[in-house]
């Protein structure tokens, strides 16, 4: 059984060698069905968990809320898990370096910044207060002393601000600053996450959702992807049952959505095998 340096040690070797999937957990049941189902490592979602708190996505969360969030993640099983930590709570580079410092200090094995600020509209930042930030970010994280992966995210994209040629010269800045992991999500198509991975020489994670979702992990693997994350699309499948069930249940009367349902027994089993060695520290 892993001890906590290990997982750190862990996870840190996962992005070095070949593709792997991490999938992204809302809360401590699905963070243990996904452990018990194979994930190697979990990631938070900042939009999964803000479905559970009955919130929109997009700076809703707290620091305190995220970092409390990412507790009960490493309480729930005994896999190494990064945090989905948006902007990193601040605008300033001092309060994202916080944030990731804080983020360590909890027993996670890394965690994601992204380029882009919490007002209205979600604007990026400024090129180079972008770069600043992530920098600070990769310092609080080498003073930690051990491994933690640090993800720098360019979100101008999947947010409409900037294209994938800005995209692209961000992450390479990004790349120079320190950071271990490299982020576009939803670059138009394959072709353009082709050349964000040959952008670069870190590794770089790719969002197998939207029309991403049709590929592989072969198709990502083949291109050079060692990462794969699901964001919150996992989260919204599980919304849109409950959604097309709950139609069905008080539009028309109608129970047999539920006929569908997991055998309690099934799930319980799930759980336990999920949760194994999760308390064993």
């Amino acid at each position: 059984m892993a001890t906590t340096d290990e997982r750190h040690e862990q996870f840190a070797a996962l992005h070095q060698s070949s593709c792997f999937v991490i999938p992204n957990p809302w809360d401590a049941g699905s963070a243990r069905l996904m452990a018990a189902l194979g994930a190697k490592a979990l990631a938070t979602t900042s939009s999964g968990f803000a479905f559970t708190k009955g919130r929109p996505d997009m700076g809703r969360i707290s620091r305190d809320e995220a970092l409390a969030h990412a507790e009960d993640m490493l309480s729930a099983t005994a896999l190494p898990v990064s945090a989905d930590f948006e902007n990193g709570f601040a605008d300033d580079p001092g309060g994202v370096a916080e944030t990731v410092r804080l983020g360590g200090e909890i027993g996670l094995s890394g965690c994601s910044i992204e380029d882009t600020s919490m007002a209205p509209g979600n604007p990026p930042y400024e090129f180079d207060l972008a770069v600043e930030r992530i920098r600070a970010a990769v310092s609080a994280a080498r003073a930690l002393g051990r491994p933690f992966v640090l993800c720098a995210r360019a979100d101008g994209v999947l947010n409409g601000h900037y294209g994938v040629e800005e995209a692209i010269r961000r992450i390479r800045a990004y790349e120079a600053a320190g950071a271990d992991l490299l982020y576009v999500p939803m670059p138009g198509e394959m072709a353009d996450l082709k050349r964000v991975v040959e952008s670069v020489e870190k590794p770089v994670n790719a969002l197998a959702a939207g029309p991403f979702a049709r590929f592989r992990k072969a198709d990502f693997a083949a291109i050079g992807v060692r990462r794969i994350s699901v964001g919150g699309a996992l989260a919204r499948l599980a919304q849109a049952a409950v959604v097309r069930a709950s139609s069905a249940i008080l539009d028309d009367g109608d129970f047999s959505p539920l006929l569908d349902a997991a055998p309690g027994a099934t799930i319980d089993a799930l759980l336990a095998k999920g949760a194994a060695g999760a308390a064993a520290e």
